[in-house]
């Protein structure tokens, strides 16, 4: 029988259609595994309030998943606003990296995850996640961005605003098999005062240095003390909060901030500088012999460690 090219077609797309669901049933979903075995001390289910929904507009996939977690945190976007800082209309699309900058830039702690487990973590701490998708296949792929909302372990499902549908439920198993296909990429996007609950001290940091080169210095000096307060034993958080403050010309709090650091035995002159900085006396630049004897007394130091 010979086939018309309509009927030609149509077996071709079911054909398609065939091989890709045999392709999905066909991959492994190890990080849902483990949680199966495991809930490693997730609730069953949890949704995050008041996140909102911007259907996206044509190749705005990225704009809009962004716009919604930067209003999220409360600042007065949409993907109108943030498509020029991210949109990359020769690509028809979004790059990861700058999805990333364009958070900072707007003042905003953006922080890698790591895991599933990360993820629906972040969920359950009432933090939205962006996510990266690859819906198509390996060799043909569909780049697509949303944003996870919610969960549930018990039905299998994981809630997203994703394109033109908000609170869209789609199974664990095909999430994480299009997730992986987009090497796992997911990020918080939080307020300088808020950090991530399963993030370490690392990667924080690198987001607060985010923010300090983004010429974000006062957001900095705030994620910088969050972190401290977080995690007081880290040196380069207090490092990074007195270089901070310092960049707003905060000389004083700068000084406080690194006075624990230096104690007057090890670091006479700087401790004493500091002392004169955070009493008004001095500025902390303007003293040619001070440097000198800073200077001098950090050459001793080094030779003394040697």
């Amino acid at each position: 029988m010979r086939l018309t090219a309509g009927a030609s077609r149509a077996i071709l797309r079911l054909g398609s259609a065939l091989a890709v669901s045999i392709f999905l049933a066909g991959c492994a979903t190890p990080q849902l595994d483990q949680l199966r075995q495991s809930s490693q001390g997730l609730p069953e289910q949890a949704e995050v309030a008041g996140v909102p929904f911007f259907p996206q507009e044509k190749y705005y996939c990225g704009p809009a998943a962004l716009a919604m977690a930067l209003a999220w945190t409360g600042l007065p976007v949409s993907q109108e606003d943030v498509a020029p800082q991210v949109y990359t209309p020769g690509r028809e699309g979004t790059l990861s990296a700058d999805i990333v900058a364009a958070a900072r830039r707007n003042g905003r702690l953006a922080v890698p995850l790591g895991d599933l487990r990360d993820l629906l973590g972040e969920i359950a701490a009432g933090n939205p996640v962006l996510v990266f998708q690859n819906l198509g296949l390996d060799w043909y792929p569909v780049w697509h961005y949303a944003v996870a909302i919610g969960y549930d372990l018990a039905d299998g499902n994981i809630i997203l605003h994703s394109g033109l549908q908000e609170h869209r439920r789609v199974s664990l198993d095909v999430f994480e098999r299009t997730w992986a296909r987009a090497d796992h990429w997911a990020l918080t996007v939080l307020p300088p005062d808020r950090l991530p609950a399963t993030a370490g001290v690392d990667s924080v940091l690198a987001a607060a240095l985010g923010l300090e080169r983004a010429r974000r210095e006062e957001d900095a000096a705030v994620a910088f003390q969050t972190i401290a307060d977080r995690w007081p034993d880290s040196f380069p958080a207090w490092m990074g909060l007195g270089n901070a403050r310092y960049a707003l010309s905060q000389y004083a709090p700068a000084a406080e901030e690194f006075l624990h650091l230096i104690p007057v035995e090890q670091f006479p002159y700087l401790n004493g500088m500091s002392q004169e900085v955070i009493a008004g006396r001095h500025d902390g630049m303007h003293q040619l012999e001070i440097g000198l004897e800073l200077l001098l007394d950090g050459l001793e130091r080094m030779r003394e460690a040697s």
